[in-house]
């Protein structure tokens, strides 16, 4: 019994000493935070009865990477808990027991259910090679050059093999994008090329004081068959970002080619041309505790005058949210996306001016305003009586305050005031005898990294 017990021992340690090994080989990282907002007006009605909203919402997120050999390593990420406080619409209809968690949007449409338990969001795995660096697995996309039309943070998983090489100052990157597959897919079984499979190749060239960079991106759209649909875009994004003293500058210019085909049993309809642009222009001045800047988006629209063209370049963006309430992505999430002041929360058809400043009184400390006006690029041609002809969706004036309690713990209280505009009426038939009401927001969150 006590040899039995020495070998017992032996192994307990030879596992414990592993485990320590194994778990040296594991790096952790992560953020947690949870929001409190208050939305006095989110209808932007014009009376006393307008409804408010007020709630709190949080999120955790892990992050391992395994280092498995050098040169080779496998990436997760998983998100737990993401959900308002005391929230119920993470159960079925009627208050029964929870929904499966596997097959639903963590937020997103009205009522959706919110994610309650732990999912994975990504896991690839990176190995370099003689030839290059390659990336396999559920991964990041459409974060290119700037922030600008990029998919949030939370948006922004696909399944993808990524391929990277650099050659001096240039990067190479191609890779390819299976964003859904519904050749197996129930209802659709036996279709030829029922999915949406993207196809692109970018280069970045670096200079010494920051970098330019190119990305081509062929979108071959399928998923609307058996309606006989087919979307094929081509996409060219150029960007730049470059500091000059103080100075920080960085812009995007984004075109979008292309034809929407109508096959059988549509084929009578005509095809519908793509011809669409975006733009985005940043420039910000340090100033030694202080900043100043200024930036302009611009994403075409449609008016909807000829049924064979299209201008509206791509309804995204939700990375980019330069305003507190204005076609701010966040907001609209955790709302439900219900409410009129998020409108056009994916930045599709709009010009947005905004200028900006921050200042550091202490190094724990930072303030920062911002000031936005923001319109429709285009308004609907359809006659209609009386209708609204105003693009204006209205000015915010937006002051955040954050103090930094450790440095990994940062807590942040903001206010946003809306003076709606007109462009809220509507444009149908008798819209421009509609009213609308201005609106306030006050918020307060509490992030942690580590």
């Amino acid at each position: 019994m006590k040899k039995f017990l020495i070998v017992l021992l032996s192994l307990g340690l030879i596992a414990a000493f592993s485990m320590t090994a194994s778990a040296a080989d594991v790096k952790f990282s992560g953020s947690y935070y949870v929001v409190g907002v208050y939305d006095n007006n989110d209808a932007l009605a014009d009376n006393d009865l307008a409804p408010s909203r007020a709630f709190f919402f949080q999120r955790v997120r892990l992050e391992p990477v395994f280092q498995i050999a050098e040169g080779l390593t496998f990436t997760t990420r998983m998100d737990a808990l993401e959900k308002q406080w005391g929230s119920l619409n993470w159960r079925t209809i009627g208050g029964g027991g929870q929904d499966s968690p596997s097959s639903r949007p963590s937020t997103g449409g009205a009522g959706s259910l919110a994610q309650e338990n732990i999912e994975f969001e990504r896991s690839n795995v990176t190995f370099k090679t003689a030839i290059g660096t390659f990336v396999v697995g559920y991964q990041g996309f459409f974060n290119w050059g700037t922030v600008f039309q990029d998919f949030s943070d939370n948006d922004n998983t696909t399944a993808r093999i990524l391929y990277i090489n650099t050659v001096g100052p240039v990067t190479l990157l191609a890779f390819y994008d299976k964003f859904i597959e519904a050749d197996t897919s129930a209802g659709l079984i036996g279709l030829t090329d029922a999915d949406i499979s993207n196809y692109a190749l970018a280069g970045i060239y670096s200079f010494k004081n920051g970098n330019a960079g190119l990305l081509y991106y062929y979108f071959n759209i399928a998923t609307p068959r058996p309606g006989g649909l087919r979307i094929n875009w081509h996409y060219l994004a150029p960007y730049v970002k470059a500091t000059f003293g103080p100075v920080y500058v960085e812009s995007e210019v984004i075109y979008m080619t292309g034809k929407t085909k109508f096959e059988a049993p549509l084929a009578g309809v005509a095809d519908v041309d793509t011809n669409a642009w975006s733009a985005y222009l940043l420039a910000k001045a340090n100033l030694g505790p202080a900043h100043v800047g200024a930036q302009v988006g611009w994403v075409s629209g449609d008016d909807g005058s000829d049924p064979t063209k299209n201008d509206a370049s791509l309804n995204t963006g939700t990375g980019w949210n330069p305003a507190l309430i204005l076609m701010n992505d966040d907001l609209n999430n955790w709302k439900g996306r219900t409410g009129a002041n998020t409108a056009n929360s994916g930045k599709g058809n709009i010009l947005l001016y905004n200028i900006f400043g921050g200042f550091n009184p202490t190094p724990k400390i930072n303030v920062e305003s911002a000031l936005t006006y923001a319109e429709v690029d285009k308004i609907p041609a359809a006659a209609a009586v009386n209708k609204n002809e105003s693009k204006k969706l209205g000015i915010e004036l937006d002051i955040t305050a954050s103090y930094k309690i450790y440095d990994n713990l940062t807590y942040m209280v903001g206010a946003g005031y809306l003076w709606t505009g007109d462009a809220f009426k509507g444009y149908g038939a008798g819209s421009n005898a509609n009213v609308v009401g201005n609106d306030y927001l006050l918020m307060n969150k509490l992030s942690l990294s580590f």
